[in-house]
């Protein structure tokens, strides 16, 4: 449910914007910080939460993730000027970043049997999918029916809701402690590394990639990087074991989990864009036409997928789903102004959900197959963080590419219309090439883990010791 939260978060403000634009007087540079506060917030702390969760415990940092956006989304639905409200999307994006940071580990160290690890994990991928189709409609029926505020509002009792369920239900963890100190000075570098660069990403429309403001910051996040990786390689207490990179499970799937989701947020981002800008749908139409993608990954990811992983592994259910995201998004490189929704965009959209749904879940169990319960919390926070950056990054790219196919094509003479669909139609090619990379590497650098994967869910053991303790401390490895 705090997953649902912030996957709700990601898309229902969107839909506001207009709304929030008029009632609190925004200018149309200045509204883009509703957003940007939010997601500078959240993608800056996710690795120092999700290892604050090894060392203190992840319950406690879940259940102060949850009533910090609990809160904080109140704040914003009551904020009576720009700034109050500016302020609140951070406090939310920093209470988003502390609880999903932990969920998945929670999840692994919760759920040892790998049969009831792979239905919670099947789980969690409905919501993060599922939710952002979700917030597409919840903010159109909101904002439509009853104002902006309430698209912030709805977080109360699911946050109530989710807090106690949290308290009642997640088993007490008092991680490793804090004993030999905390890394300050690396908790730091890699989150002043993380605000810089994303605030770099998120600005970068504004300023142009190749403008002093958006080089010079990029450049102090990749500096403040390389110090942070010089710090931790001379430390008795890392806030970053580097071990944990050389975990080829864990680094192989988050990237192709990165180049997934850039396929996912071009399907999104692309085709909201063209049902309202070319086909004239209505925001709540527009969410309306993508719940049939929410109801195929729903039906898949909640038993027919996990079954399928638990039975065969991890390969033979994630390269069919890889290879369904892949051609899902090459049928819709090939929409044009006047194709239907029915027969042009529906079919697409269900093969990609499809793909989703298979690729997602083995991913994500693969991800975390190897990684010691001890650093369950960091790898978590890895994991999420790959994502982020993956998606905003490449989605930046692959928009201001369409953007300059687009107007490249109206300086030629073409219509407005068939210019801005060339440009989406190119993204979409974009989002299946980096689909196509991320097969590739499973079918090369993933190869090895997916069979062992595979061996040890096929076991009586079902997967092997329990990941709910945590290993040994191991001071050589640190």
């Amino acid at each position: 449910m705090a997953m649902l939260m912030n996957a709700l978060d990601s898309s229902i403000v969107n839909v506001a914007l207009p709304s929030i634009q008029k009632d609190l007087d925004f200018t149309q540079s200045d509204l883009t910080w509703v957003v940007d506060a939010y997601l500078i917030s959240f993608g800056s702390f996710l690795l120092l939460a999700g290892r604050l969760g090894d060392l203190v415990g992840r319950k406690k940092v879940f259940l102060a993730g949850v009533l910090l956006f609990t809160v904080a989304s109140v704040l914003c639905a009551v904020s009576p000027d720009q700034g109050t409200l500016i302020a609140a999307r951070f406090a939310q994006g920093l209470g988003g970043a502390v609880s999903s940071s932990v969920i998945i580990a929670i999840i692994v160290t919760e759920f040892p049997d790998q049969a009831e690890r792979a239905r919670a994990m099947s789980a969690y991928i409905l919501v993060t999918v599922g939710g952002g189709s979700l917030g597409l409609l919840a903010g159109g029926v909101l904002t439509q029916a009853v104002s902006w505020h309430w698209i912030f509002l709805i977080n109360l009792p699911i946050g109530i809701l989710t807090f106690g369920l949290g308290v009642y239900l997640i088993e007490e963890n008092n991680g490793l402690g804090l004993g030999r100190g905390v890394d300050v000075t690396g908790s730091l570098l890699v989150t002043s590394s993380l605000l810089v660069g994303i605030y770099a990403i998120v600005t970068a429309a504004t300023h142009g990639w190749a403008s002093v403001h958006t080089v010079g910051y990029g450049g102090a996040a990749v500096i403040l990087l390389v110090m942070f990786f010089v710090v931790e390689a001379r430390r008795s207490n890392p806030i970053m074991p580097l071990r944990i990179l050389r975990i080829r499970s864990l680094v192989g799937s988050s990237v192709v989990r990165g180049c997934l989701f850039i396929g996912m947020q071009v399907l999104f981002f692309f085709g909201a864009l063209y049902l309202q800008q070319i086909r004239g749908y209505s925001p709540l139409r527009t969410g309306l036409a993508f719940l049939p993608t929410t109801i195929v990954v729903a039906a898949l990811s909640m038993g027919i997928v996990s079954r399928l992983l638990l039975r065969f592994g991890p390969l033979p259910v994630v390269v069919p789903g890889l290879l369904a995201a892949l051609a899902g998004l090459l049928m819709l490189a090939r929409a044009d102004e006047h194709t239907s929704y029915a027969a042009g965009l529906l079919p697409p959209l269900l093969i990609l959900a499809v793909g989703i749904a298979c690729a997602t879940v083995p991913l994500l169990s693969l991800a975390m197959a190897d990684v010691p319960a001890a650093d369950a919390g960091l790898a978590s926070g890895l994991v999420n963080v790959s994502i982020w950056l993956s998606s905003s990054v490449g989605l930046a790219v692959v928009s201001s590419v369409a953007a300059s196919r687009t107007k490249g094509l109206v300086q030629d003479g073409h219509s407005a219309a068939s210019a801005v669909v060339s440009g989406y139609q190119l993204g979409y090619l974009i989002g299946a090439g980096c689909v196509a990379v991320g097969l590739l590497i499973v079918l090369t650098v993933l190869l090895g883990p997916a069979r062992a994967v595979a061996t040890a869910m096929a076991s009586p053991a079902g997967g092997g010791a329990p990941a709910g303790e945590p290993a040994p401390a191991d001071p050589a490895a640190a």
